[in-house]
């Protein structure tokens, strides 16, 4: 036994003396328990697994580092195993998981060449991250920023967050030129598939035609982008997959991926069969707002697809980007050439204003984001405006809270049709939503006439309407 311990012992120090030059002076620690590959001999589990480790918050090796408040510390990249013998195996040190290891969740569909090629060779990357709260939030994106910097240190990345809390791949669609497609990115992340399921509850078509509106632009923008679409989980999504059916958000979007050739981390299947195994639980992963620990179940995944991705430094080698594949629309009314439009631009009667609205004397929760952000915005039934606009589709992105109308709408002087703007978590937020008033249109120019509606939602204490952009496509 005493022996053990002395090899344990000499293992740690290897370990702390290779790191030590990461680690700054004086920087505090956290202890975590200790556990080894499986491969190790049963003794020596036998002996770490009573033991434990400090670790400091600076180093770059492979230990999970959470603070008591739940947040990672700076600069600490840590790693789940890839090894299923449990969800809580951590590595010592930062190696690649072997071939083998890779998830048959992660699937890897074309060549990541371009982004390496802008890392690796000219030393300068842009990367970006489009989703809703789960992106926009220090989660998983965090982690795989801090693991390109880890192997590419010599590059000058800049990250893009264009990650917006409850907003769906309808308003990611819209705002993808933008938020997104201006940074002239070499790598980009989508994650939407929780917000269509339970913000959204999108129906496939819809599910559809925003993720094809997400990937098709960036395709036609720049066809040597590199891209990678993660399915993340709540509630309702995970217990269909206990029941061996896919969600539909998920579904579809793997659909658009595998048609686009985009390799796609599907996390909610990969925590929903590790938890039916009994290697994670629902509370470890954290909910549908991951803890730390389920961010990095889908950074690691991350890494193994960028692991068989840049296994080959001969095919890397290159001197100009490689154009992906371009394919055929799937859905030809899919939101590809979405866009979005200010309401400056709509001519509006006198009960319209475009202004911040005064957010102090309006009751509800906001996010500090729109708080300072113009606005076409009214309180009045019967306020009406028109907006030209070129596409086959129109619609509003607004912010809908406890006072939210509804509108009437007509194009090119049809019949007036209504659309209901406010949401289920409207009662207590001024929620940020995209709602489509027309779609199919024959593309070319058309006019909206829109005014508000006099009646409203039964829970709605109001008639207002506030209109963040026009979104057309």
């Amino acid at each position: 036994m005493r022996f053990a311990c002395f090899i344990v012992l000499l293992l740690i120090l290897r370990i702390t003396t290779t790191q030590a030059d990461d680690c700054p002076e004086g920087v505090a620690v956290h202890v975590v328990p200790s556990v080894v590959s499986s491969q190790e001999p049963a003794s020596v589990h036998k002996v770490l697994n009573a033991c434990q480790f400090v670790e400091s918050l600076g180093a770059r090796h492979g230990f999970f580092n959470q603070s008591h408040d739940g947040s990672l510390g700076k600069g600490v990249v840590a790693r789940y195993s890839s090894l299923r013998r449990s969800a809580l195996q951590r590595r010592y040190v930062d190696t690649s998981p072997e071939a083998g290891d890779r998830s048959a969740n992660v699937h890897f569909r074309n060549h990541f060449n371009n982004s390496w090629f802008a890392f690796a060779s000219k030393k300068k990357g842009t990367v970006a991250f489009i989703g809703g709260s789960i992106t926009e939030m220090s989660g998983y994106r965090v982690m795989v920023e801090e693991n390109l910097r880890r192997r590419f240190p010599d590059t000058n990345f800049k990250f893009v967050n264009a990650g917006i809390s409850s907003t769906c791949s309808t308003t990611g669609a819209h705002r993808m030129s933008r938020d997104v497609l201006s940074a002239q990115p070499d790598l980009v992340f989508v994650e939407f598939a929780v917000n269509d399921d339970q913000d959204a509850s999108h129906a496939d078509r819809e599910c559809r035609r925003g993720m094809e509106g997400i990937l098709r632009q960036a395709r036609v923008t720049n066809p040597a982008m590199d891209m990678v679409v993660t399915h993340f989980v709540n509630p309702p999504m995970l217990a269909l997959l206990k029941q061996k059916k896919t969600p539909v958000s998920s579904a579809a979007h793997e659909t658009v991926a595998a048609h686009y050739g985009v390799s796609t981390i599907d996390l909610a299947r990969e925590v929903a069969e590790r938890i039916q195994a009994d290697q994670l639980t629902w509370e470890t992963y954290g909910g549908t707002h991951p803890k730390p620990a389920g961010n990095r179940i889908a950074a690691d995944m991350i890494e193994q697809l960028f692991d068989a991705a840049w296994a080959d430094a001969e095919q890397l080698e290159q001197r100009k980007p490689i154009a992906h594949k371009q394919v055929s629309a799937l859905d030809p009314a899919s939101y590809s050439q979405g866009a979005l439009i200010s309401g400056a631009k709509a001519d509006c009667d006198s009960a319209w204003a475009f202004a911040v609205p005064a957010w102090d004397s309006i009751p509800g929760g906001k996010r500090g984001r729109f708080t300072e952000l113009e606005m076409l915005c009214t309180n009045d039934a019967n306020a009406e405006l028109t907006l030209d606009f070129d596409g086959q589709a129109i619609g509003l992105y607004v912010l809908a809270g406890p006072d939210a109308g509804r509108v009437e709408y007509s194009i090119d002087g049809g019949d007036f049709k209504m659309a209901e703007l406010f949401h289920r978590f409207s009662k207590g937020l001024h929620y940020p939503r995209t709602v489509m008033l027309a779609t199919g249109l024959k593309r070319g120019a058309h006019r909206l006439t829109m005014r508000v509606a006099k009646s409203s939602h039964q829970a709605s204490k109001g008639n207002a309407v506030r209109i963040l952009e026009f979104v057309a496509n």
